[in-house]
């Protein structure tokens, strides 16, 4: 199986669960850039403290700290023999400044992990979550309705409409940087439909 890795794929798409599977078996670490970010402010390296100015202000971190902080990651002992980027690269420039960091670390990527799902599936599963006021489980109002008695909510981000937008977000960002890693023959699309188990065995069969 490959071991350097991007996986890319919407919001709801699972990508999460397939994500600590791919982990578990290839025995890589996975590197997301915001677990990354918190903390390295956390820690108070030199990248952090200049990540926490824009982090704590509600600013994007610059996409030059990102990198600085993912080439540091990449240089830690767990990444000799592999890694996986989840959340990074989100934009073209972010997927060419990776390129060349990923030269001058003379490293490559052996495969970008596309996870696809049509809209109106993502809108319905999204949509119909809601969360437990006591304990903050999360339950779906069709797949798995909360018991009676149990009061939940739906978070804001929950809400067709933000749903749809981030979609719509996610899109715009993410076309250009599949494109360029299919001019590289890198991208292995994955159907994201049906059970997790199903989607497991089809990123297995890709890679």
């Amino acid at each position: 199986m490959s071991r350097a890795l991007i996986l890319i794929g919407p919001p709801g798409a699972g990508k999460g669960t397939q994500a600590k599977r791919l982990m578990d078996r290839l025995r890589i670490p996975q590197i997301s850039t915001g677990d990354m970010l918190r903390a390295a402010r956390a820690a108070g390296t030199p990248l952090g403290l200049q990540a926490r100015k824009f982090m704590d202000s509600g600013a994007l971190v610059p996409d030059e700290i990102v990198i600085g902080l993912i080439d540091e990651r990449l240089r830690e002992p767990d990444c000799s023999s592999g890694f996986m980027l989840d959340g990074f690269p989100r934009t073209l420039p972010q997927a060419q400044a990776l390129d060349a960091l990923l030269g001058k670390l003379g490293r490559k990527l052996d495969a970008v992990v596309l996870i696809e799902v049509d809209e109106e599936p993502l809108v319905a599963r999204l949509s119909g979550r809601r969360t437990s006021k006591v304990d903050g489980r999360i339950y779906h109002v069709v797949t798995d309705p909360p018991p009676p008695g149990v009061e939940v909510f739906q978070r804001e981000d929950d809400r067709e409409e933000v749903i749809r937008e981030r979609l719509a977000v996610y899109r715009r960002q993410t076309e250009p940087v599949i494109g360029h890693y299919d001019e590289q023959g890198l991208v292995r699309r994955i159907d994201g439909s049906g059970s997790v188990d199903e989607v497991t065995a089809r990123i297995d069969r890709a890679l």
